[in-house]
């Protein structure tokens, strides 16, 4: 199964984020609107508060469901995630970076082409 990126179709934002990521790698979307009830119960109760990447083996969510799926793509080089991730601070960080762009996702999305 490719990871599958369960995200807000609601938001154009996260739509055109989504595409992005898909158009460059091999991940399968799903918006929130088209969830089975299958991959409905591997994510958690607030699945709505931010995107998640699914897999075989785990359910990522917020920031790392975003590392994760550009992992999936050739835009970045996964190993370099790796090095990050033995950065101190490093899943602090990344989770702040979403949130805030998450909290002014009409904002960016306004500035975006």
């Amino acid at each position: 199964m490719e990871p599958t990126l369960v995200y807000d179709d609601d938001c154009g934002f996260c739509t055109r984020a989504a595409a992005f990521v898909a158009r460059h790698g091999t991940v399968e979307l799903v918006g929130f609107a088209e969830l089975s009830p299958s991959l409905r119960e591997r994510l958690p109760p607030e699945y709505r508060e931010c995107a998640h990447l699914v897999t075989d083996d785990a359910v990522y969510s917020c920031g790392e469901s975003i590392e994760r799926a550009l992992a999936e793509t050739e835009l970045v080089p996964a190993p370099l995630f790796g090095v990050f991730r033995s950065v101190p601070g490093y899943p602090s960080l990344r989770e702040w970076g979403y949130r805030r762009i998450a909290n002014n996702r009409g904002t960016i999305g306004r500035l975006l082409p």
